[in-house]
C-alpha cells in the first residue's frame, strides 16, 4: 500500500499535518477539492465536524456540524486549525442565499483583537456550538437612502430577539465608521443581543458615524445589496459561513 501511495501521491491517513495544508502542494490540494479534509472536535456529547474548502485560492474552515465523516477522511483536531488564524488579518465569511439557491459569498475582514471580531469568530466557526449558519436576515434600515443596512446574526431565536453574546467582556477599542461595507455591533457590546450584527450598504453623507464597528466586507457587497432588494429580507438566510486560513 506504502508503494502504490507513493505511485498515485495519496497521502497515507493520519500523516498530513496543518503544516501541510499551509503549503498546499498537489496531493493534498486534491484531497481538499474532494472534501477528504476535516477538522475535528469531540466532546461528551460526540463528535462534530468542520468542512474544510478551497475557493479561488483561498482556504476556508467552515461551522462545526454534527454529521458523517466521509471514508478516508483525513481530520486534524479543530482547535489545531484555528490555531493557525492571523489574529492580524482574519477574514470570515458569510454565504447569502434566498428563492432556494445560494446567491454568493460576502467576506469580511475583521478588526485585529477585537473582542466582537473573536465573538464573529466564534459564531462563524461553531467553536462554542452556535453559529451564524442557517439564521437569516431580520430587517432593513433605511432602504434606499444614504445610511443603508441590514440586520442579522439571531443565532438563538432568528426573530431578532435573541443573540446573547458568547464573551463575558466585549468592551474594546473600537472604529468608528459610516461608509459602506462597515460591519457593526446592532447592541454595543453591552447589549443583550450584541451578537447581531449590521452591514452598511450605502455611504452615510450626514458625516455622522457609525460606533462598535469591528470588520469591513472585502467582497461580496453587491451581494448584500441584491439582498437588500429581494423582496421579503427574512427569507435571506445565511447558508453557510466560516473564517479564511492562512496559506
Amino acid at each position: 500500500m506504502n508503494k502504490v501511495q507513493e505511485i498515485t501521491g495519496e497521502i497515507p491517513q493520519k500523516q498530513l499535518t496543518v503544516e501541510d495544508l499551509r503549503r498546499m502542494r498537489e496531493p493534498v490540494k486534491r484531497l481538499v477539492e474532494v472534501g477528504r479534509v476535516l477538522a475535528v472536535q469531540e466532546d461528551q456529547d460526540g463528535r462534530r465536524s468542520a468542512r474544510i474548502t478551497l475557493q479561488d485560492g483561498q482556504l476556508y474552515l467552515h461551522p462545526l456540524l454534527r454529521q458523517p465523516t466521509p471514508a478516508h477522511a483525513h481530520t486534524f483536531q479543530e482547535r489545531e486549525v484555528v490555531g493557525v488564524l492571523e489574529p492580524s488579518c482574519t477574514l470570515a465569511f458569510l454565504d447569502l442565499g434566498w428563492a432556494g439557491s445560494t446567491r454568493g459569498r460576502v467576506t469580511i475582514r475583521l478588526t485585529p483583537d477585537t473582542p466582537l471580531a473573536r465573538q464573529f469568530v466564534l459564531l462563524c466557526t461553531g467553536q462554542r456550538g452556535h453559529t451564524y449558519r442557517n439564521t437569516k436576515l431580520l430587517w432593513v434600515g433605511y432602504k434606499g437612502q444614504p445610511g443603508e443596512c441590514v440586520v442579522g446574526g439571531d443565532y438563538e431565536r432568528n426573530d431578532g430577539m435573541g443573540g446573547a453574546p458568547l464573551l463575558p467582556d466585549l468592551q474594546g477599542q473600537y472604529r468608528e465608521s459610516g461608509r459602506a461595507g462597515a460591519v457593526r455591533a446592532r447592541w454595543g457590546p453591552w447589549g443583550p443581543r450584541c451578537a447581531q450584527f449590521i452591514i452598511t450598504t450605502r455611504d452615510r453623507q450626514d458625516g455622522v458615524q457609525w460606533p462598535y464597528v469591528f470588520g469591513d466586507v472585502v467582497s461580496g457587497l453587491d451581494v448584500v445589496r441584491a439582498a437588500v432588494n429581494h423582496s421579503d429580507i427574512t427569507e435571506v438566510t445565511v447558508v453557510d459561513c466560516g473564517v479564511g486560513l492562512p496559506l
